[in-house]
């Protein structure tokens, strides 16, 4: 761990360039001295103030008053006499290091050649200068703080590793989280058991056959190798797609992951991590389909209606192209609750919705305006073909054997030619609907008007 390098000229002229290099600002320690020549003492501070090493010190004579001292501060260094009288190296190093593992300890000797020492130096755990040789002492102080330094980086990296390794144990093992290999060529090396469950396979060799040959897996970013190992370089965004299941059916999943260099720095593959989102996607489709959706008839509710008329009225201003609504209002809704129940009138409005979307094109959108209220928004389609979907829808009504029967009354309005805007379009096709209600005979079943 630490030797003494004074008889090494090369050593000694390296260390001097590190003390020179960084002699320029000050290094702040705090020292304990077990040491019982105060003198020393006073000369080892000097040497190390000399240094530009700002020196918090405290002395202790005994190992008992040294074992109080660490118990109660923390230490950079420990510096000790050697010899020292009432106990031998060998029992103070092993105390020493059961005091403070971590703190690098330094003697001040005037044995020079002591067996013992010489003995215990080649087996490494301590620091020492000559008591002839103190100019040494910064120099080798140093040396000793910066090994220390390097022990709790490896020992941090190592650690990181450790760590590292358990999470991407934790993550293989863990059934949420699909992970396969493949090399820079494409060819997958490796995948993981939930990885095999996900997409039905039986088995990895399974799996990794019907890839072979239909390519099950797909691959991010094939050919294209991070340019240099920063983290950036070695991410990869996370994107969205669809694989099938051995069983055909839709798997949607989100991947992500990671280059992968080899020892020599080359690049060698990727890691991929594959999350099922399957359910995830569906609630999320349920969700939007109830937020724009009506409850009772499943037709599009008054929100979406609004967002489909701005997007029409955008889109024909692009394209120069008209189109229509139309507005429809059940008759009768309250006679129907009020004579027959409730669930008959709901029943009722379920039964138009059906006919909406039975006549409806597939660009065409239904919608519930409110209560009884109905619009249908026709994208590229003139008052013209709108009256003649009103007529088919009045028709329907009239052809049911479902009691009660029912009517509906229309009007329709047409984008630009009736209004410039949405509140503008919904009062002409409002404005149609009621002069057609006003001007037909309250017993007739159906009637449609433009």
């Amino acid at each position: 761990m630490s030797r003494l390098a004074q008889n090494d000229l090369g050593s000694n002229l390296a260390n001097s360039r590190i003390e020179r290099k960084s002699s320029h600002r000050p290094r702040y320690i705090r020292v304990l001295f077990v040491h019982d020549d105060a003198d020393m003492v006073d000369n080892c501070l000097q040497k190390l103030r000399a240094a530009r090493f700002v020196v918090k010190a405290d002395v202790v004579l005994t190992l008992e008053q040294c074992n109080e001292q660490l118990f109660s501060h923390s230490y950079e260094i420990i510096v000790a006499r050697y010899p020292s009288p009432g106990w031998k190296i060998s029992q103070a190093l092993q105390l020493l290091h059961q005091m403070a593992p971590e703190v690098p300890l330094l003697f001040v000797t005037s044995a020079s050649g002591s067996e013992p020492l010489i003995e215990l130096t080649a087996r490494g755990g301590f620091y020492y200068v000559e008591r002839d040789h103190l100019a040494q002492l910064p120099l080798t102080v140093r040396h000793a703080l910066n090994e220390k330094k390097l022990r709790e980086e490896l020992e941090g990296a190592r650690k990181a590793l450790r760590h590292s390794q358990s999470l991407y144990r934790a993550l293989v093992d863990n059934p949420a989280y699909g992970i396969y290999r493949y090399d820079a060529e494409g060819k997958i090396l490796d995948v993981n058991q939930a990885l095999v469950n996900m997409l039905g396979y039986s088995n990895k060799e399974a799996l990794l056959a019907a890839n072979g040959l239909t390519e099950v897996l797909s691959h991010v970013g094939v050919g294209s190798a991070p340019a240099e190992r920063s983290g950036d370089a070695l991410q990869i965004e996370p994107v969205e797609t669809e694989w099938k299941r051995k069983n055909g059916t839709i798997l949607k999943v989100r991947i992500s992951g990671r280059g992968i260099f080899d020892d020599h720095g080359n690049f060698a593959g990727r890691e991929i991590i594959v999350v099922d989102i399957t359910e995830q996607r569906t609630l999320e489709d349920q969700l939007r389909h109830q937020a724009s959706s009506d409850s009772l008839t499943g037709l599009a509710n008054h929100r979406r209606l609004f967002e489909v008329l701005h997007a029409e009225i955008c889109r024909s201003k692009r394209t120069g192209r008209e189109f229509s609504l139309l507005l429809l209002d059940l008759d009768g809704l309250k006679q129907v609750n009020d004579r027959f129940s409730h669930v008959t009138g709901d029943r009722a409005l379920s039964r138009l919705g059906q006919i909406l979307r039975d006549c409806c094109r597939s660009i065409d959108t239904a919608a519930r305006h409110g209560g009884d209220e109905f619009a249908v928004v026709l994208p590229e389609t003139d008052a013209v073909a709108a009256t003649l979907l009103a007529r088919r829808i009045c028709e329907l009504l009239e052809s049911e054997t479902e009691e009660p029967a029912l009517s509906v009354s229309v009007g329709i309005a047409s984008y630009p030619k009736d209004a410039d805007t949405i509140g503008t379009l919904l009062y002409a096709a409002d404005r149609a609907l009621y002069a057609m209600k006003a001007n037909r005979p309250i017993s007739a079943r159906s009637s449609c008007s433009s």
